[in-house]
């Protein structure tokens, strides 16, 4: 395979799996999902409503690990 064969994925962290484009997608179930964007977002964590594609619905999720906002006195 050429160097120029292969496609640039970028795991984003606690984000998508960034893809170049065009793709298709093919599900356990069989089905096919195909995009012809130049880059596509492919969800990693789940909760997309667009599933496989990203949402940006892990923007959602607060962290654990965050302050919450709220100062003992």
């Amino acid at each position: 395979m050429n160097y120029n064969e292969f496609r640039v994925v970028r795991r984003v962290p606690n984000g998508p799996l960034m893809v170049e484009g065009p793709v298709r997608i093919e599900m356990p179930d069989g089905s096919v999902v195909e995009s012809d964007r130049f880059m596509v977002a492919i969800c990693m964590c789940r909760r997309s409503k667009n599933f496989p594609l990203c949402d940006t619905s892990h923007r959602l999720r607060r962290r654990t690990d965050e302050p919450s906002g709220q100062r003992s006195a």
